[in-house]
């Protein structure tokens, strides 16, 4: 018991540090790694491959995976795709139609926020109905649409809804835990 806390301790530590240094903008591989496997669950991470976009937009494989889902940092937000996600995401970057597959997106570190109107918008405006989730669950594609979850404009980020509802990136949003402060 005493190993597991020890090993909870240090991972925190690590974690802190990491997140410091990334916001002075020097983190290295290693603490980059720890910051984007933070999003998925220890059995998804595990498996999990890490990327890392550089200055030139392209990905850099910092650790293969075998279990099909990839784990990255957004800007300030942690996530684990599975492969159909990453094609989902993809399509978003891309501005282009995603394909109509279900996928699973682990954010289990939460989010900063995000416009739930506008899948473009980098920053909280007075009419984007900014919402910031805490840990969650994202289910992309098509079937994600027939969950029954509120398409409010600014719904309980506490409890399921739809992002960017009544655009082709429609998604379901599944809180696990609260927002942070």
């Amino acid at each position: 018991m005493r190993a597991r806390w020890a090993m909870v301790v240090v991972s925190l530590v690590a974690l802190t540090a990491a997140a410091r240094a990334q916001q002075r903008g020097a983190i290295s591989d290693a603490q980059y790694m720890a910051l984007a496997l933070s999003a998925a669950p220890q059995a998804v991470a595990r498996g999990a491959a890490v990327v890392r976009m550089e200055k030139n937009g392209t990905w850099r494989t910092l650790r293969p995976g075998h279990n099909g889902f990839t784990c990255m940092i957004m800007g300030t937000d942690k996530m684990c795709n599975d492969a159909n996600a990453m094609e989902f995401f993809r399509a978003l970057m891309d501005g282009k139609t995603p394909p109509a597959k279900v996928g699973i997106s682990y954010m289990l570190a939460g989010d900063v926020g995000a416009s739930n109107t506008d899948p473009q918008a980098t920053h909280k405006t007075a009419t984007n109905h900014w919402i910031v989730t805490g840990p969650h669950v994202m289910i992309v594609g098509p079937p994600s649409k027939a969950l029954g979850y509120t398409r409010a404009l600014d719904p309980d980020p506490n409890l399921p809804y739809m992002m960017w509802a009544g655009t082709p990136y429609e998604h379901a949003m599944v809180p696990v835990g609260p927002p942070k402060r």
